[in-house]
């Protein structure tokens, strides 16, 4: 089941990649997906490799890091800030891309660490997202601070 998951939202990423390089439209989720692997140049070889990029494995115990998780975290904190879900994430955002001199994109890799940390936490301890604890890491990594000038 998790296999059949996994290909799905990597073909929706591959899908989303092949469309824009076609000229096709794209749905609202494929122009965000597509905004957040433009800013991920070096994935875009990756993505060219259409279904041949379906089956590889990333294995953090060699250093490597997953590029579709990495893409999806984006998205899924571009969510919470949109959503303000947990309630407070869009103030520690804004903070965070101040803190970054305005870089919007920095801020988010400052924030993921935190958001992948809370998914493993959730998935080692079979629980729902602790808002609190993954607030609290977002402010300890700076956003809580007010910007340097």
């Amino acid at each position: 089941m998790f296999h059949q998951d996994r290909d799905q939202l990597r073909q929706a990423y591959l899908t989303a990649w092949r469309k824009a390089r076609e000229g096709e439209p794209l749905e609202p989720v494929e122009r965000q997906i597509i905004e957040v692997a433009e800013q991920h140049p070096e994935y875009h070889a990756l993505l060219e490799q259409g279904e041949r990029a379906l089956g590889r494995e990333w294995l953090p115990e060699r250093g490597e890091s997953n590029p579709f998780l990495h893409m999806a975290l984006h998205i899924a904190l571009q969510e919470q800030v949109t959503t303000d879900r947990p309630p407070g994430i869009r103030r520690l955002y804004q903070a965070m891309v101040a803190q970054c001199a305005g870089d919007a994109h920095e801020a988010e890799h400052r924030i993921l660490e935190c958001l992948a940390e809370a998914i493993w936490k959730m998935q080692r301890d079979g629980r729902d997202l602790n808002p609190k604890a993954y607030l609290k890491c977002i402010k300890r990594r700076g956003a809580g601070r007010r910007p340097r000038h």
